[in-house]
């Protein structure tokens, strides 16, 4: 019977379609490379609302990804798919869509088939093979994320500030930009003002030029973990001055943080973890998490305040110390000078030199995984890849 992989691409929060770049079809060739006896085919889950409750974003990815194996094994005139199935899933996940791949595996697994059989224990359709995530936070996101980009927030209200007083000074608010004798502004005041207004529009582009940058990482990052009142005390001038964009990255926060609200459940998350390694070591399913990891590009740039928390490696996720360490690989950047960068821009070889070497990882890992006699049983016919991702 013909046998087909397939690597089912989920993208995290506020991700979209192009998340992931290049890197399913690069990864869908080395794989197929690899693998030369089954057919390869790489499907990335379509942009979906990460807001309300994190299960019925389970339920909804659960049914389209059971819909399309359906349509593969009907494909490949598979006798009976969930006794002897033809295809394997591999669930990559970015950031929380590694979560939503871990939840989507357990949820698999606890459900029986109508018929209780000897197969019951070992049932699960779709078959996921492994969960290959990137940068998943499974115990959620290290300190020294909020702590790092707090300092910078910081650092531009002091700017800000400085920039505020000088406004304030030309404008006739006291000080040297008004005449105590003459009971007026000083005639240069205009374009003072003029000049001082360019030099805090400068200010405050620099801190937000991100036509690149999403609102989540500006102003949701620091609501979300310190609230609406200490993105304020952080932002301090800076903040003020940028108050609508606040209020509506609050709002924005807000509305999706019943999704996200898992990341602030430290037991939740414990338990989550401990059952997926569970089920590697019960039913042989793949599992790993490669991680970001700041490197040269980062140097000198660890801030006072943030130096005492972020430790000697400056990460997105928070890790394990435990023997838990073994599945979470460290994938180094180089070149990206905080950690939401190198967590946004994994997938990107301009923006992550370590790219091809992860590539490289990443394949290795769905070959290890995926050693076993189902692959060896694989014969017949190969389907086309395109009729997979077309049907």
């Amino acid at each position: 019977m013909k046998k087909t992989l397939l690597l089912c691409f989920i993208h995290g929060f506020k991700g979209g379609d192009d998340t992931f770049g290049g890197f399913p079809e690069h990864l869908r060739a080395l794989v197929s490379n690899a693998r030369p006896k089954i057919d390869v085919a790489a499907i990335t889950y379509p942009k979906f609302e990460t807001r309300g409750d994190l299960q019925e974003c389970v339920g909804r990815f659960k049914e389209w990804l059971q819909n399309k194996v359906i349509d593969i094994e009907v494909a490949n005139g598979t006798p009976s798919p969930t006794v002897d199935p033809s295809v394997r899933t591999i669930l990559v996940g970015h950031s929380m869509g590694g979560i939503v791949a871990a939840e989507t595996v357990l949820s698999l697994t606890s459900e029986k088939p109508v018929s209780e059989s000897s197969e019951s224990s070992s049932f699960m359709f779709p078959y996921v093979q492994g969960i290959l995530a990137f940068d998943t936070p499974y115990l959620g996101i290290s300190p020294g994320v909020v702590a790092h980009g707090a300092e910078q927030k910081y650092n531009t209200a002091s700017a800000a500030l400085g920039t505020l007083s000088e406004i304030g000074g030309v404008l006739g608010w006291g000080g040297a930009g008004y005449d105590q004798a003459e009971n007026k502004p000083n005639k240069e005041a205009p374009m003072k003002a003029i000049e001082a207004g360019q030099a805090a529009t400068a200010a405050i582009q620099k801190e937000s030029d991100a036509a690149a940058v999403p609102a989540w990482q500006r102003w949701g990052k620091m609501a979300m973990f310190a609230g609406a009142a200490g993105a304020v005390a952080a932002g301090g001038a800076a903040a003020y001055i940028k108050r609508d964009q606040i209020t509506e990255g609050w709002s924005w926060v807000s509305s999706h943080l019943e999704f996200v609200g898992c990341l602030m459940r430290g037991e939740e998350l414990r338990k989550r973890l401990m059952s997926v390694v569970k089920l590697e070591e019960e039913r042989d399913l793949g599992f790993a998490d490669l991680y970001t990891n700041l490197g040269k590009g980062a140097v000198g740039k660890e801030g006072k305040l943030a130096s005492g928390i972020i430790g000697a490696d400056r990460t997105f996720c928070l890790l394990p110390k435990s023997k838990l360490k073994k599945f979470f690989l460290k994938q180094v950047n180089n070149a990206a000078t905080d950690e939401t960068v190198a967590h946004m821009n994994m997938f990107y070889p301009r923006n992550n030199p370590n790219y091809y070497n992860m590539s490289y990882q990443a394949n290795d890992l769905v070959v290890k995984w995926t050693s076993n006699d189902w692959y060896e049983s694989s014969t017949g016919e190969i389907l086309p890849v395109d009729r997979i991702e077309h049907s």
